[in-house]
């Protein structure tokens, strides 16, 4: 159907049109060929170039047969004057000749007048290009608008957001607790588009996010400990801040006296800091009727780094955790990388 239409078209509209078409067309497909290194659409790309080439000859010799005519066509044309000229010159000496021998007969028909022909306006090429150029503007914006006001049918996932909880009724330890965070504001600091290359996978979208106001356990609710987790199909990244009066020396001094090794102090934004490593728990949960599920297990080894709320370590810290299902853990680096990003975005008193 397109086809036909385009034949309808004039030439002087038809050929600049089609001429801008395959022009564009060749030119981005051999563009994403390059780019892509795909044999297919540089093939294409030279049938359209080839094709742009053909009809950029055939408006240049329209053009230059327009501007100089050949001179068979000029010699036809010269012929048809002059005969036309001289059968205009023996016209009256036959109607003489036959009113003579018809006088008696009765009046000579006079001759008709001659009828000029005018020639027919031959057609404004500039003024045809100027129309073609009119309609590739006019198909160039259908198209660029197109994707704006036609549904999309892209299927690519899109990176999971941050739940909007701002309306849910908080813990009273964060109303006692000055400059608190919630667990909501703790997600948006953490949901960052670049979180995945900072983990070391850049490919991936994230898949889950979500954020909790909670309070610390054993502590009958009276400290504030939002949290926030986003999950990737490699890492899981969990992000806490705990606001006790435990500094972070004190908090080293626990982890030693508990067991735990692989313990490391740093610093990070000028802040004492801590890694430390543990196993996350495995529960299942059975929804079959007859069981509630098996015992609680040892889940794949967890690395955290715990950095101090404050420069001045005045108790409290922020947890940034990192796991995967496999128990393949990133570079010690990469949750440095993370607090330096993350932590100076929280809200209050993440920045100092």
């Amino acid at each position: 159907m397109l086809g036909f239409l385009i034949r309808l078209l004039p030439f002087w509209v038809r050929e600049p049109l089609l001429i801008a078409i395959g022009s564009v067309l060749g030119v981005r497909i051999a563009y994403l060929a390059v780019r892509d290194h795909d044999r297919v659409a540089a093939g294409l790309a030279v049938v359209f170039l080839v094709f742009t080439g053909v009809r950029v000859h055939v408006v240049v010799r329209a053009l230059r047969a327009r501007r100089n005519p050949s001179p068979a066509a000029a010699s036809a044309d010269r012929a048809a004057v002059d005969a036309a000229t001289w059968a205009q010159a023996q016209a009256p000496g036959q109607t003489q000749g036959q009113a003579h021998s018809q006088g008696h007969v009765g009046a000579v028909p006079r001759p008709a007048p001659e009828t000029q022909q005018t020639p027919e306006k031959e057609p404004n090429a500039w003024g045809q290009a100027v129309a073609a150029v009119a309609v590739f503007g006019a198909l160039a914006g259908v198209l660029w608008l197109a994707p704006h006001i036609l549904p999309s049918d892209d299927s690519t996932p899109q990176p999971a957001s941050c739940a909007d909880g701002e309306h849910d009724a908080l813990p009273k330890a964060y109303e006692k607790t000055p400059h608190a965070v919630t667990g909501d504001e703790l997600c948006k600091a953490l949901n960052r588009p670049d979180l995945a290359q900072l983990l070391g996978t850049p490919g991936e979208t994230a898949t889950s996010a979500s954020g909790t106001s909670n309070t610390s356990p054993l502590t009958d609710g009276k400290v504030a400990q939002p949290e926030a987790e986003v999950a990737f199909d490699t890492y899981t990244v969990n992000f806490s801040a705990t606001y006790n009066h435990l500094s972070t020396a004190q908090y080293v001094k626990l982890m030693k006296m508990g067991g735990e090794k692989d313990v490391k102090t740093r610093t990070v934004l000028g802040r004492p800091a801590v890694f430390s490593s543990d196993h996350t728990m495995k529960l299942e949960i059975s929804l079959g009727s007859g069981g509630s599920g098996g015992p609680v297990e040892q889940g794949p080894l967890a690395r955290t780094l715990s950095v101090a709320l404050d420069q001045k370590d005045r108790g409290g810290y922020y947890d940034i955790t990192v796991w995967s299902k496999s128990g393949a853990l990133p570079d010690d680096s990469a949750l440095v990388d993370i607090a330096e990003k993350v932590l100076p975005t929280v809200p209050g008193r993440g920045a100092r």
